[in-house]
């Protein structure tokens, strides 16, 4: 494929991907024979074209065919930026679409490193058609309407560049639809690129709806571009403007970290954290007061989610199943395939019959409780799972007695300690590989964080000390010193909180740490890890296409 492909994406398959899985605040029949011209003529045709924007950014975990995945195959592709930092490592359950990104072996057409590319330049060229378009425009139902649309237009253009910038450094900066085809693209520095981002929240939080009660689950509200512009300004070092950012979703006043026991099972055993993660609590309907943002993925619902839709299960899961004694179960999580576990160091070997790993300063517990305090509600039994029981009621000798996690079981992917926030199973098909359930991608304990983040950016760990501990207090442990903040106890804090969520890599680009904290707890890169492994190549697609100008490779990946 080729760079005007990826740069020049119409309207019409933003207009198909939403058609095929859009998220429930759109109820139209769409036609088939939709395009720009046609289209891009009233409000309701903005609304379409915005629909189209969402599906497109969910489809970052789409993973094997059917209608809801036009870029992927292979696993969760979303598991190529957690493997290969501090949080998690490639087991016996290998995927060879991961492998790469594990032993550090990829390069220019390793697969993930051009499907990121495309998903990206597919988004923001989607997102460039209609800001066109919107210009062109005179017949809107509401006043507001037009920077409304362009509004959502432009944030989902700045999370597509945030992606890119993160990933491959300086890219094409692109805020038109280039025709003719243009085959001598440059790649422009990401200082630009991230001022171009800051431009574009900036006029989202100006301009989407500020009430979250008001706009429809999976809608975008002002909040979540200021909680996206706070990591941006981390990214660009304004410590003092990440701040502010942070604090206008935090005084807002209409979120509030979960503390009390809500939604669809809150009769049943649990505590606040888990109730997040329990199928159907996500959104502000449930009564989930700290989501800010939420992608929309329901279950056997029109414009919900598809078997080849977020297959975040299927990688943190273990395969219990292919253990003697055990049949699926939904209580279990489903069917996982384990093709990430958790490290040792940070999930702990607590209850299990598996080798503690101890890390010299690493600022732990215990090698068996990793970063966990006793008591800390994100380590209770209803976030990780360390106890499994067999339940295959045909095998009476095994049955309801407890299978212990060992380092085998571990290493091969059976059974390790499972991170509960991604169990998903139906009763009715186990076989489900889709999660079918909505995904919180921003939420306020994250906003607290990256407060933190930028307090310690401004060598202010009291204040740092005192965010975290708003987050802390909800998890039922004792606050933090001034003295222990430090930006290693914040990173083990997200940990604690957002593992899975969080874009790990991404996470320890931004601070810095990620050479430093793979060679620490990260035994299969500790030794093979350079520099230049803090971005990826980019694809070859691109520099074979760009015919009339040198596009040139980053550092470290060579040539062709």
């Amino acid at each position: 494929m080729n760079l005007k492909n990826h740069i020049r994406i119409s309207a019409a398959c933003a207009l198909l991907a939403a058609n095929a899985a859009c998220t429930d605040f759109l109820e139209e029949d769409l036609k088939s024979s939709l395009a720009p011209d046609n289209t891009y003529t009233s409000s309701l045709g903005f609304e379409v074209g915005a629909t189209g924007l969402y599906s497109i950014a969910r489809s970052e975990y789409n993973t094997w065919g059917e209608s809801g995945a036009f870029i992927h195959n292979g696993a969760c592709p979303y598991e190529a930026l957690q493997i290969g930092t501090d949080l998690c490592e490639q087991n016996g359950a290998k995927d060879s679409s991961l492998t790469p990104f594990a032993n550090l072996s990829l390069g220019s057409t390793t697969q993930f490193v051009g499907t990121y590319w495309q998903w990206a330049y597919n988004l923001i060229g989607s997102a460039n058609e209609l800001l066109i378009y919107s210009e062109k425009n005179n017949n809107w139902t509401y006043p507001t309407d037009k920077a409304l649309y362009q509004a959502e237009a432009r944030f989902f253009r700045a999370y597509a560049y945030r992606y890119l910038v993160y990933l491959y450094g300086d890219v094409p900066y692109v805020e038109t639809i280039q025709n003719p085809f243009v085959l001598s693209f440059t790649r422009t520095p990401k200082a630009e690129v991230l001022e171009h981002i800051v431009k574009d929240l900036k006029f989202a939080t100006e301009h989407l709806p500020e009430n979250p009660d008001a706009v429809k689950p999976g809608k975008l509200t002002c909040w979540a571009a200021w909680h996206l512009l706070s990591e941006v300004y981390l990214m660009q070092k304004e410590y003092g403007l990440a701040q502010e950012a942070a604090q206008k979703v935090i005084d807002s006043k209409h979120f509030s970290l979960v503390k009390a026991r809500f939604g669809a099972d809150k009769e049943k055993a649990g505590d606040p954290f888990s109730d997040m993660f329990v199928e159907n609590n996500q959104n502000r309907t449930s009564g989930n007061t700290e989501s800010i943002w939420v992608m929309q993925f329901e279950y056997n619902k029109v414009g919900g989610g598809t078997n080849s839709d977020d297959w975040t299960r299927r990688a943190w899961n273990p395969q219990y199943f292919n253990v003697t004694g055990f049949v699926l179960a939904d209580s279990l999580g489903g069917r996982g395939l384990a093709q990430i576990s958790p490290m040792k160091w940070w999930i702990g070997t607590k209850g299990t019959n598996a080798t503690p790993v101890a890390v010299a300063g690493s600022g732990q517990i215990s090698p068996e409780n990793g970063i966990f305090e006793d008591g800390d509600m994100r380590n209770s039994n209803y976030s990780i799972k360390r106890n499994w029981y067999y339940n295959n009621a045909a095998e009476a000798a095994t049955y309801g007695k407890k299978c212990n996690i060992s380092d085998n079981t571990w290493s091969v992917g059976h059974l390790f300690p499972a991170l509960t926030k991604f169990f998903y199973g139906r009763a009715e098909n186990l076989q489900l590989t889709g999660s079918y359930k909505d995904r919180m991608k921003f939420r306020l304990a994250e906003t607290y964080l990256l407060l933190a983040e930028a307090y310690l950016g401004q060598n202010l760990p009291d204040k740092a000390a005192d965010a975290v501990n708003e987050v802390r207090r909800r998890a039922k442990v004792k606050d933090v010193s001034e003295d222990e903040m430090t930006m290693d106890f914040l990173l083990d804090e997200r940990i604690r909180e957002l593992a899975g969520e969080e874009v790990r890599r991404f996470t320890l680009l931004r601070t810095g740490k990620l050479i430093e904290r793979v060679k620490k707890y990260n035994a299969a890169q500790k030794d093979i890890i350079e520099d230049y492994h803090t971005l990826w190549p980019i694809p070859q697609s691109v520099i074979d296409a760009n015919r009339d100008i040198e596009f040139p490779q980053n550092d470290g990946y060579g040539k062709k």
